[in-house]
């Protein structure tokens, strides 16, 4: 299984980008799908994540600015980074949780996609 995720980039303060993961190889069912970021010096933190059903979480820290969606026809889950402040700035990692069976979950990491907001 590899998660390719797209989208990063450098923007300016209260600016946007969008991030994209796509799930690809073998896939029976993902339960969970989330975004992870770590900026320099930091641990990584959990950004968003959403269920199959749809139910989001989010960071306190990026909560009213940022929305997770997901196509679970294209395995696919999205981040709407609006009004970017330059403390999210890091490089952020997609993240499923694959469902093999009742009993069998297993968790994914896409590659990471730098993004840098400019003050």
């Amino acid at each position: 299984v590899q998660l390719q995720a797209s989208g990063g980039g450098l923007v300016q303060v209260g600016g946007s980008l969008r991030l994209s993961c796509a799930a690809s190889g073998s896939i029976f069912s993902i339960n969970r799908m989330g975004w992870y970021r770590q900026a320099p010096g930091k641990q990584r933190e959990l950004v968003a994540s959403i269920s199959s059903g749809g139910s989001t979480n989010y960071a306190d820290s990026v909560k009213g600015r940022f929305t997770i969606s997901r196509d679970n026809a294209k395995n696919t889950v999205y981040l709407q980074m609006n009004s970017l402040k330059p403390e999210d700035t890091a490089v952020y990692y997609c993240n499923a949780l694959l469902v093999y069976s009742y009993s069998d979950y297993r968790r994914f990491w896409g590659q990471g996609t730098l993004v840098t907001v400019s003050s």
